[in-house]
């Protein structure tokens, strides 16, 4: 029902309706938002990228043929920004990857994927967070698409514009560096059980 109202938007905001723009930018705001979030860690950068992907995507509204939904073209073109701007940071910083030390946990489906509770839960929480932040954009934009926004890996593979078995590797290889930074903290907490 939703894309069907959404199909209708677009057809008028190709028309050259900004409120329908309007319209169909606030229903997928949040969305964007916290897909950005989950992989630059930082609101501010979120917040510019978000309205760089909107206003890029207003700008290229008549090219936009329909192939995908208009949230999967969308998500593709925030996702693909940010990607350039993390690409850009990292050559800025030397390749140092950006963290500010901040866990983000209020994305979707972060609650359900808080690990733990108290201290020790908090602790782990932040150390995946960090963890997270230090994968290169390529495998960090996959995992915050499946894990995150709740995507399936051939929704992700839409978005991020590659094959299902390059989110599935993707997905693979960021458990495997995440499995092996975490380690140390899980050994240490195992033993002192």
């Amino acid at each position: 029902m939703e894309e069907t109202a959404d199909d209708a938007l677009v057809e008028r905001a190709q028309a050259g309706d900004a409120n329908a723009f309007a319209e169909l930018a606030g229903r997928l705001h949040e969305r964007v938002y916290h897909t950005i979030l989950g992989m630059t860690r930082s609101p501010e950068d979120a917040d510019d990228l978000t309205q760089d992907a909107f206003m890029a995507a207003y700008r290229s509204l008549k090219s936009f043929r329909r192939k995908s939904s208009f949230y999967t073209w969308v998500h593709r073109i925030a996702v693909n920004l940010t990607l350039n701007h993390l690409k850009k940071k990292d050559r800025e910083r030397g390749r140092t990857p950006y963290d500010d030390g901040k866990a983000v946990l209020d994305g979707p489906g972060a609650a359900a994927s808080a690990p733990g509770n108290g201290e020790t839960g908090r602790e782990l929480a932040a150390r995946l967070e960090a963890a997270i932040g230090q994968l290169k954009p390529v495998y960090k934009a996959a995992f915050n698409l499946v894990v995150y926004e709740g995507m399936s890996h051939a929704r992700a593979a839409e978005v991020l514009g590659c094959s299902e078995k390059t989110v599935s590797w993707r997905m693979h290889k960021a458990r495997k560096m995440l499995q092996a930074r975490l380690q140390p903290y899980l050994t240490e907490a195992r033993d002192a059980m």
